[in-house]
């Protein structure tokens, strides 16, 4: 089993940062990749980012891509999410996620993928 605790959340204006964290313990050398998901209030869960620990592949949901960076600790028990130039419709619940089967590419970007999943941090963008 493997353990996931979200944080970082909180409110920020739009145009600012936050950077949210994962932190997963238990079985962590079982895991092959993680992601973020967000969830907004009567709207489905959808993807935001990834990374395969091996090869090192990141992968983005285009809405994001060139303000949010995914990035993790080597030792696989840490994963990042850099959130900048934020945007009141990036107001949601973000969920870590982790998967541990090997894959690469548009298979990352499903959440029925993913084995474990966090409790979820709360983001709010204010205009």
């Amino acid at each position: 089993q493997v353990q996931l605790v979200e944080s970082g959340g909180g409110p920020v204006q739009a145009g600012g940062s936050l950077r949210l964290s994962c932190a997963a313990s238990g079985r962590t050398s079982s895991v092959d990749a993680m992601g973020w998901f967000r969830q907004a209030p009567g709207k489905e869960r959808e993807f935001v980012a990834a990374m395969s620990w091996s090869p090192r592949m990141t992968y983005y949901t285009d809405s994001v891509k060139g303000r949010f960076t995914i990035s993790g600790e080597n030792a696989k028990n840490t994963v990042y999410l850099q959130m900048n130039s934020l945007k009141p419709e990036d107001t949601a619940v973000y969920y870590c996620a982790a998967d541990r089967d090997y894959g690469l590419g548009s298979v990352l970007r499903t959440a029925s993928r993913y084995d474990y999943w966090g409790q979820g941090t709360q983001v709010t963008v204010s205009s």
